[in-house]
């Protein structure tokens, strides 16, 4: 079995790489994972260092967009994830053009380059931010799409085009939406690493509005979980929500990871409101719970644990790239 990791070098499509060839009642012996990423600002190829002697694995740099690149790493291929996308709402509030043809024009690229080779599954990994914002309740698969940034708004569009080739096309295609994810590699313009690494380093934390906007928290690695399950046994034309469970206001977040960092109220800064922030995200998990047997097995409290400790001690990853990105 052959596979193409699109975006593998990221937080959480080098997640999924590093858990797939770990795993071998995962990966058939002899299978082979390929990844594909550009290593734009937030794909990290040391993100990839812990398999990268893995007889199973091979790194292509690549842009998506690329018909040719793609065209040849796609051939030969039996499946494709595909997680390259812009996805940062702030960068896409000041210029949504990259968010468009990563996330649009490079989703229509793969499927063609697909569709050619006669790939035989496709899993696009989506966002529940193409949902909108929900007062109450949970978003099931079937809740109209009502996106309210660029990056959303590309994600919309880059799903409705993949679940079109299967309608048109005949294409087995399986779409996946998740929530906030979190854990360890996550690049530090993110919510959870922004403000551990800048508490770890006494630094003060910029809290948008009230801090009243609620998100659900997925750990990264049941979020991998939960594709691996759609890969193996989704049914093809169907999209599968994957949540993990643990909803707090940004204000609540704020506080367990003062808490965790040793330090106080002192250090939040509010901020200005972002535009058009979504108030609260919320998904139903019932279907690929039901169909598929997924259930999110990293508590809030271990995972966050875990991921502020794994900053503290791994200085070396994040402190480059917040230079080289100007964050604070």
């Amino acid at each position: 079995m052959r596979i193409l990791v699109t975006g593998g070098a990221g937080f959480i499509g080098s997640e999924f790489v590093r858990q797939l060839l770990s795993d071998r009642a995962a990966l058939p012996q002899g299978a082979q994972v390929t990844v594909l990423d550009k290593l734009t600002y937030s794909g990290v190829e040391a993100n990839l260092a812990p398999v990268a002697d893995h007889a199973g694995y091979r790194f292509v740099r690549g842009d998506i967009c690329d018909q040719d690149a793609v065209d040849q790493v796609m051939a030969g291929q039996d499946a494709v994830v595909h997680f390259a996308a812009e996805s940062h709402v702030d960068r896409s509030i000041a210029g949504a053009g990259p968010f468009v043809t990563t996330n649009v024009l490079g989703t229509q690229v793969l499927l063609d380059a697909a569709r050619k080779h006669g790939v035989g599954r496709f899993v696009h990994v989506s966002t529940d931010e193409v949902y909108g914002s929900i007062a109450e309740g949970s978003w099931t698969e079937e809740w109209p799409l009502s996106p309210n940034s660029p990056y959303s708004a590309s994600k919309a569009g880059s799903d409705l085009l993949a679940l079109a080739y299967h309608r048109t096309h005949g294409m087995d295609v399986v779409v996946t939406r998740c929530s906030n994810n979190y854990g360890h590699y996550q690049f530090p313009e993110k919510v959870i690493p922004l403000f551990t690494t800048n508490l770890i380093d006494g630094k003060k934390v910029p809290l948008y509005g009230t801090g009243a906007n609620v998100r659900d928290w997925l750990h990264v690695s049941d979020h991998c979980r939960g594709i691996q399950l759609a890969l193996v046994k989704g049914r093809a034309g169907e999209v599968y929500n994957i949540g993990g469970g643990t909803e707090l206001t940004n204000r609540e977040l704020t506080e367990r990871l003062l808490e965790a960092t040793g330090q106080g109220w002192d250090m939040v800064v509010p901020v200005e409101d972002r535009k058009g922030h979504d108030l609260r995200y919320s998904l139903d998990i019932s279907k690929i719970s039901e169909e598929l047997g997924y259930t999110p097995q990293v508590s809030f409290e271990d995972g966050l644990a875990a991921t502020v400790a794994w900053y503290r001690e791994n200085r070396a990853w994040w402190e480059p790239l917040k230079e080289k990105a100007a964050l604070s």
